[in-house]
């Protein structure tokens, strides 16, 4: 009985160092977050500040990504503050590349209110590159105006 116990541990440990290990998925967070802040004034002399930021979570192994932002809304009037609102949330993104690999990125987008969006609230780029090769893609999204986003990437060239 001892010879069994000690055949079966042996072939568990050698089938766990043989096992291979599962790759687990790395995020990066971009490196050019922005904000953008508004005020206006709401009947009854109240006073409204709202502040939006952003920034991108890349995958580095598939490519894929999430926009996240977060808002701030802050109401108040001559004495007092009188509500605070903030909201945010990430939303996922297709993958860049087809495959997985390795890879690195940043994005930028415009910031509202810009005289530069002609349909909509603007837009933004993302850069992706595969670290292990020269290959870069760059991809624009803006708003149609429409109701969908335009969203086109090109593999970059090389001279």
């Amino acid at each position: 009985m001892n010879l069994v116990v000690k055949a079966c541990s042996a072939a568990a440990l050698l089938l766990t160092a043989l096992a291979p290990a599962a790759q687990a998925d790395d995020y990066r967070l971009s490196h050019n977050q922005r904000i953008s802040c508004s005020r206006g004034l709401a009947p009854g002399k109240l006073n409204t500040a709202t502040c939006k930021s952003y920034t991108y979570l890349f995958n580095t192994r598939t490519s894929e990504y999430f926009r996240c932002q977060v808002s701030l809304a802050l109401t108040r009037d001559n004495k007092e503050v009188i509500n605070v609102q903030t909201d945010g949330g990430c939303t996922k993104k297709p993958r860049i590349f087809e495959t997985d690999g390795k890879y690195d990125f940043d994005a930028t987008e415009t910031e509202p209110p810009n005289t530069n969006s002609f349909f909509g609230p603007g837009g933004y780029s993302v850069w992706a590159a595969d670290v292990g090769a020269q290959k870069v893609r760059g991809c624009i999204t803006i708003s149609s105006g429409l109701g969908s986003d335009i969203s086109k990437c090109l593999d970059m060239t090389f001279q």
